[in-house]
């Protein structure tokens, strides 16, 4: 019932099939963070009387898009203008690293981007790590499925969103070459 329910709040948890799995909690923690609840991933009575509102974050921008919401943690997928789902993401930390014998600090960059490049296949070895089909929106920075997606900042400066999220974009055509990105 539980994954029914977030499914119909727009809150993608895959198909539902009565576990309390590792995409139920991507969802618990999407709703606790678009309600700005403790972000534990227990559906106690505020995590349901908040998945109960039926709320769902209002895009910043009107068409057909992902905005990542640095602030709030979350990837809207939003179609005419409206939020059409809503997934726990993971971004930058702003934690310091280094890479090829430079610092760098693992952050976000902001705006409105454009899909410039897409790895279609599985796993993509990158700069800093392994990324599950990515899809580039700005220089390195991609949306990109992983095997770790907290429900806080934890990137080098990527959009993590799960393995299983990511099948579903390509397979649903949500994301791809030319789509729009906004980074906000």
């Amino acid at each position: 019932m539980l994954q029914e329910q977030l499914g119909a709040a727009g809150y993608w948890c895959g198909e539902p099939d009565g576990g309390f799995g590792h995409l139920t909690q991507q969802a618990v923690w999407a709703v606790q963070k678009a309600h700005g609840l403790w972000r534990d991933g227990v559906v106690g009575p505020g995590t349901r009387g908040a998945l109960a509102t039926g709320y769902r974050p209002a895009p910043a921008y009107g068409g057909d898009h992902v905005e990542v919401h640095l602030a709030s943690q979350l990837l809207l997928v939003v179609r005419g203008g409206a939020t059409l789902m809503t997934l726990n993401t993971s971004t930058g930390n702003g934690e310091p690293y280094e890479f090829e014998d430079r610092e760098y600090d693992a952050r976000t960059p902001t705006g409105d981007f454009t899909v410039w490049l897409t790895h279609s296949e599985g796993w993509q070895d990158g700069e800093l790590g392994k990324m599950y089909r990515p899809m580039y929106y700005h220089g390195n920075y991609a949306v990109h499925g992983s095997q770790s997606i907290p429900p806080v900042p934890a990137s080098h400066g990527c959009a993590r969103i799960s393995v299983d999220a990511m099948e579903m974009f390509w397979s649903q055509g949500l994301l791809g070459p030319g789509d729009r990105v906004v980074v906000l």
